[in-house]
């Protein structure tokens, strides 16, 4: 006759086991982060860089808050002839209709940042959806162009977010190079020095407008980048859109 030995003590082990499983399962899901994104290797990743074959690099504004340094960073950008990217919150659009024309009208990506600038990591899937198409609408009525670039305030995301930003067609785009010119107390020098020694090929830069130096500085940084060879591309011409993969990095690459 077999006789099974039954552990109490082993049993409770199992039962915490489970109901720490369920209680983080829940949190996840009350949170609108996809669970099975979490724990499996097919998490969502938004692009940070590319891969790519030339010397080449992408400069981005993240518009939120002020305005008026906007037609002096577009003379800057006129005078270098170079086109950029502005990730424009939706509020920030209303508010000022004629300096998105004025992005449009130069040939500059008009892209989205979402309409209220949350934070929208932990939103589910029907809110962030709203703020993308929101957003999308009044950038779309005001350039008279779609673009298919989004980025999340704050660089807050989850899997939820990127798929949602994916069904509406668009790509999620961060960054690799943050020049920190929103950071109180940051010098000149101290952002100039960040961008020189970490740009790379395919690098996407972040700026923001309406900051103490960023408009100041940027025909110095336009300048030196291109004397150090690289040719500035917005982000809407440097993307790949078929036939690519993004690594654990956020690079963006061409599929073998």
């Amino acid at each position: 006759m077999k006789i099974v030995v039954f552990s109490v003590r082993r049993f409770l082990k199992y039962l915490l086991i489970m109901a720490a499983a369920v209680l983080v399962i829940t949190v996840f899901s009350l949170s609108g982060i996809n669970v099975l994104g979490v724990f499996s290797d097919q998490r969502e990743i938004p692009i940070y860089s590319v891969d790519v074959p030339d010397k080449v690099a992408a400069i981005t504004f993240d518009c939120a808050w002020g305005a008026d340094d906007i037609p002096g960073i577009l003379t800057s950008l006129k005078e270098a002839d170079v086109s950029a990217t502005f990730f424009i919150v939706g509020q920030w659009a209303g508010k000022y209709p004629d300096k998105v024309k004025m992005i449009a009208n130069d040939g500059h990506d008009v892209a989205n940042h979402s309409y209220a600038h949350l934070r929208m990591g932990g939103l589910g899937s029907a809110k962030a959806a709203s703020e993308i198409k929101e957003c999308g609408n009044l950038l779309e009525q005001l350039s008279g162009m779609k673009c298919d670039l989004f980025r999340a305030p704050y660089g807050e995301y989850s899997d939820t977010l990127i798929r949602a930003a994916r069904q509406q067609g668009y790509y999620t785009v961060q960054w690799d190079v943050d020049s920190l010119d929103w950071r109180p107390g940051i010098s000149q020098e101290e952002i100039i020095s960040r961008i020189n020694a970490k740009v790379k090929d395919g690098s996407i830069l972040l700026f923001h407008n309406d900051t103490p130096h960023t408009a100041k500085i940027l025909p110095s940084i336009l300048s030196t980048l291109k004397n150090k060879g690289y040719d500035l591309l917005p982000v809407s011409k440097m993307i790949m859109r078929n036939n690519y993969y993004i690594d654990f990095e956020g690079r963006q690459k061409q599929k073998e």
